[in-house]
């Protein structure tokens, strides 16, 4: 997988991006996500946790 960078917009003469990374079907079927589903994004030892967000 690759991070991808896309431009979002420009603002007052500075440019803003987004980062973007496709994650497989099968990854996200053996995690338990869903299409549409929010997730939550977490920093460990520095490394990127993504898991289902929780409920209130």
């Amino acid at each position: 997988m690759k991070i991808q960078k896309r431009f979002l917009r420009n603002h007052n003469g500075k440019d803003y991006y987004k980062y973007v990374v496709n994650i497989p079907p099968m990854v996200l079927k053996e995690a338990g996500l869903k299409y549409g589903e929010e997730v939550e994004v977490k920093v460990k030892n520095g490394k990127i946790v993504l898991g289902k967000k929780k409920g209130k």
